[in-house]
């Protein structure tokens, strides 16, 4: 386990060790911000997706009513 840095003693290891801590943690971030942008386009195709399944589920819905009731009033007609 290391010490913990003691800013009267920034020597030009610790500084050096620092920035490239500093770097991967920049980079990480961006990484992180690149996944997050494309999985908010991958959730706002998938809501378009399910709005237009549930669409064609009520269209075929009421096609389905449409023939249960042409059914229904052809046994009731004599």
């Amino acid at each position: 386990m290391r010490a913990p840095y003691n800013s009267r003693v920034m020597t030009p290891a610790i500084i050096e060790e620092l920035a490239q801590r500093l770097e991967r943690l920049l980079l990480r971030h961006q990484e992180l911000l690149r996944s997050q942008s494309l999985l908010q386009q991958e959730v706002q195709r998938l809501a378009q997706e399910r709005d237009h399944l549930l669409a064609q589920c009520a269209a075929a819905r009421q096609r389905l009513d449409a023939v249960i009731a042409r059914v229904a009033a052809e046994e009731d007609a004599p």
